[in-house]
């Protein structure tokens, strides 16, 4: 599965991907904002990445940055099983914050999700990470007002953790008006492509 945005391919890993992903996530400053990934992140924890599964339900993409020349990897962001619901999940390498492309690749992966039929998605972030939390909320995520413990594998330690969640189906909500453009293989219960284009 792909989706196309204005600046950014997103696709799943392959392990020859292994290389780029150390190269832009082994940084302590984004390991210690991930809940999954441990600290020193290793050249093994890449492969292992780059080489997992790929769920059709909740796929993981990794964000490349389209430029004049070969597609640059500079993040992740996909859909996790989470306690019985579907997390949204992202990370940006250190050179490409401010940038506004978690909020891109976030949209592109919420038009993913509705397109495969979730309902509802669930995100959250460490209350010491407050930029991620204006990501969500331009996402269009709403706080819950709950905080909980969560488990940092790379700070070895529970950090308090703001949930959010935000609905996907509405009345009058609908994949018009997306700005990414999703190729999906055709599936049971997803009998075709769905393409929609930006304007």
């Amino acid at each position: 599965m792909f989706a196309r945005t204005e600046r950014l391919l997103l696709r799943p890993s392959w392990p020859e991907d292994a290389s780029a992903i150390h190269q832009a996530v082994a940084d302590e400053g984004i390991v210690r904002n991930l809940a999954l990934v441990p600290w020193p992140y290793t050249q093994d924890d890449a492969a292992e990445f780059a080489a997992l599964d790929h769920d059709f339900d909740y796929p993981n993409f990794m964000l490349m940055l389209r430029t004049d020349g070969a597609p640059k990897l500079i993040g992740s962001c996909g859909l996790a099983r989470r306690d019985g619901a579907v997390e949204l999940g992202y990370w940006i390498s250190r050179p490409f914050w401010g940038q506004g492309l978690a909020t891109e690749a976030g949209r592109a992966v919420i038009d993913v999700a509705r397109a495969l039929g979730h309902r509802r998605l669930v995100s959250g972030h460490f209350t010491d990470n407050p930029a991620s939390g204006r990501v969500l909320r331009k996402l269009g995520f709403r706080p819950t007002g709950r905080i909980e413990q969560r488990f940092s594998v790379g700070r070895s330690r529970y950090v308090s953790c703001a949930l959010f969640d935000r609905q996907l189906v509405a009345d009058g909500d609908a994949l018009s008006g997306t700005q990414s453009a999703i190729a999906m293989p055709a599936r049971a219960g997803i009998a075709d492509p769905i393409m929609p284009r930006a304007a």
